[in-house]
Parts: C-alpha cells; sequence; structure tokens
C-alpha cells in the first residue's frame, strides 16, 4: 500500500505552480518583523567570544562536538561519546553567532525582495564587513577548529557541516549585490573570502574526508560548496557538485523506496531524515537550470529527489504514521516548515506539499531544530 501511495504522489500532476506571491502572502509579516528586529542589530562574530579550550586564534570559527561528554568516573580524562545525546555545557557561542549573522541577512535580503527598498541593503553592509573584510572581527576562512572533543581532537571534518548556516549569507548577497548602494569593493571581498573558504574545503584533509562522508555530511559538504560556487562563479566547482549529486550522492545514500537508510539507522532517524533530505532537496534547487535539470533527474532504476520526498511526505503531513523508531531527542519539536516542502511544491506542482508547508512552524525556537534546519528564508531561493 505505501508503495502504491508514493506512486500516486509521483504521477500526480495539477496545474498547481506556486508564484512567489502565494509564498509571500505566507511570509511577509513574518519577514517584514524579523527584519524589523535586523535593522536593530549590532553585529556579532566569532571575536566578540573565545574559549579557552580552543587550539585556534580569536578570529577562528570555534565548536565542540555535540554527542562528546565529560566521563563521570575520570572527570579530567578525554571526553566520551553519547550519541544523540547533546551536552548542554559544549562551546556553541560560535554556532550560535554564526546563525545569528544568516538570520540577520536572511530577513534583510528577504525585506528587500519583498519590497525592493534599499535601507534593508544598506543595514546588512555592517554585518558583511563585519564577519569578511573587518581585519579586527573578520573570522578565517575555514573550519580547521569546528567540533573538536577535549582531550581527543582539536577539530574534526565534520566540523564543516556547521558552515551551512553561511550559506543564507551567500544567497542574500546574491540577492542584494545588484541593488543601488551595495559597496562593489566590499563585494569583491566576500567573494574573496569564500573563494578562500572553497579552496581550504576542497583541499584541506578536513574538507576532503567530509566530501567522502556516505551520510548527510558528504551530503552537506555538496549544498554548501554549491551555494559558494555559485557566488564566486566557480563553474567547475558547480559541474564537480551536479557530478557529486548524481553519481555518488543519490545513487549511494537513497534506498529503493526513497529513504535513506544510513540515517533510518541513527539514534534520531525522523531528524536525521528530515535533515538530509532538506539538504539534498537544497542541492536540487541550487544547481538546477535550464541545461541541468536535476529535479527530473533519476538513476535507472526509478530513484530520484521527487521519490525522496515521496517517501517522507506521509510522515510529514501525519508524524503518527512513522514506522520506524521515535528519536531519543527532540522527537516532538518535528517537523517544521520544511524547504522540501515548498522547494518541491514548486518544482513537482504539488499542491499538497505547499499546504503542509503553510501549517507548519515556519520560526522554529528550539536550537537544536534551528541548527538543523539549513534553508529558514526561503523566499531569497525563489
Amino acid at each position: 500500500m505505501k508503495h502504491v501511495t508514493i506512486l500516486l504522489i509521483l504521477l500526480l500532476c495539477s496545474a498547481f505552480n506556486p508564484p512567489d506571491k502565494a509564498i509571500v502572502n505566507v511570509l511577509r509579516e513574518q519577514v517584514l518583523k524579523e527584519a524589523a528586529w535586523a535593522k536593530q542589530q549590532a553585529p556579532v562574530t566569532v571575536t566578540t567570544q573565545t574559549c579557552t579550550r580552543s587550539a585556534g586564534g580569536k578570529h577562528d570559527f570555534y565548536s565542540e562536538g555535540d554527542y562528546w561528554w565529560p566521563n563521570p568516573a575520570h572527570p579530567d580524562s578525554p571526553y566520551i561519546q553519547r550519541d544523540g545525546m547533546t551536552n548542554p555545557d559544549n562551546f556553541v557561542a560560535h554556532r550560535h553567532a554564526m546563525i545569528r549573522f544568516s538570520r540577520i541577512i536572511g530577513a534583510l535580503a528577504s525585506a528587500y525582495r519583498i519590497t525592493g527598498n534599499t535601507a534593508y541593503v544598506r543595514e546588512a553592509l555592517p554585518h558583511l564587513r563585519a564577519w569578511f573584510t573587518d581585519t579586527a572581527t573578520l573570522m578565517h576562512p575555514n573550519l580547521q577548529y569546528a567540533q573538536a572533543i577535549k582531550g581527543r581532537f582539536t577539530g574534526r571534518g565534520i566540523g564543516i557541516i556547521d558552515a551551512i548556516h553561511l550559506m543564507e549569507v551567500a544567497q542574500g548577497v546574491m540577492i542584494m549585490q545588484n541593488a543601488p548602494g551595495f559597496d562593489k569593493g566590499l563585494l569583491k571581498g566576500i567573494r574573496g573570502w569564500f573563494a578562500d573558504y572553497l579552496q581550504w574545503l576542497t583541499a584541506h584533509q578536513y574538507g576532503k574526508d567530509e566530501m567522502s562522508a556516505k551520510n548527510n555530511h558528504g551530503t552537506c559538504w555538496v549544498m554548501q560548496t554549491a551555494c559558494f560556487a555559485r557566488l564566486t562563479n566557480d563553474t567547475a566547482l558547480l559541474r564537480f557538485c551536479r557530478d557529486r549529486y548524481k553519481q555518488v550522492l543519490l545513487p549511494n545514500q537513497m534506498a529503493a523506496d526513497g529513504s535513506f537508510p544510513l540515517e533510518l539507522a541513527r539514534t534520531k532517524p525522523y531528524g536525521y531524515s528530515l535533515f538530509n533530505l532538506d539538504a539534498m532537496v537544497t542541492i536540487c534547487q541550487i544547481l538546477s537550470d535550464k541545461e541541468n535539470d536535476l529535479w527530473t533527474y533519476q538513476l535507472p532504476d526509478g530513484r530520484s529527489i521527487k521519490k525522496g520526498i515521496a517517501f517522507l511526505y506521509p510522515y510529514v503531513a501525519d508524524k503518527g504514521k512513522w514506522p520506524y523508531k521515535k528519536d531519543v531527542m527532540y522527537w516532538d519539536e518535528w517537523p517544521v516548515a520544511h524547504p522540501f516542502l515548498v522547494f518541491g511544491a514548486e518544482a513537482c506542482q504539488q499542491q499538497e506539499w505547499f499546504d503542509t508547508w503553510k501549517r507548519l512552524d515556519h520560526q522554529p525556537s528550539n536550537a537544536e531544530v534551528v541548527r538543523n534546519l539549513p534553508v529558514r528564508h526561503p523566499l531569497i531561493w525563489l
């Protein structure tokens, strides 16, 4: 019966094609309210707070592995793992600062797209300067010290996933870059910063390790690389990311029924499945154009991004139907207004997905949910 339902969803092709206006009608009040908040904020970068456990300097992004804890028997020994259980005492200030930055730029760019008011663009510039070009406050273009583990690692390749929250910054810049008053010197500096980050991401061993990850980490490497390559006009990397999606991500991660077995095997199978689908759909949104339509691409056995959405959608519309084990943490906080719903609705002309997206929470406040939601301002992506 499940396979019949999925087939019907895939075959449905209504006349629905939600224009930006339909999405604006859902988000206008929220966007303008958040942009009003953003206009009142001063820049906060990685230099604002430091951690004595970091092996880097004050300009280096630092975070700690979420699921690593002190050993109760030996408090001064290396941390031990408790998979799926977030340690609330880990250093997260830089991650929060980056998410805040993403929220500010995403809101201002969204408001600019709705209204055309360049005042929103002007308010974004001090934040962009602080993070990317001001030598007193900028962040170094690498994540060499991300998701460290006390007593074990000063940083890890999997920490690169923290940088997905720079994607809406990069996309916001793309939306605002041609606005009157956007500092062209600053734009050059921003592109230079992301070009340097992409060089590190593709050349450093951490980046190579993350690219080769077989689960959502490998997906997120492609997602952020594609986003930043588009900003820097790196056509070779864009082509590489398209090939990576077709030749590695889709065939190695998706099962015949559209599920992601590696995510279902985790202690938080529901949340990880949502996260990986969001990331894979966002890759299709970023990389699809007239010559390269990843939305319609499918493997010889029929696996495709549409099949992935069709598999998970029934459990988003009604979580009570979820047939697998519940997540050990944050089960009650999911689902929210996932980007795969709105992007998929537009690309696949699926009214039901759009209606479900409309009724879900568009501004989740739980920190773990926000951390695992790569797109929170869909207007700047459409």
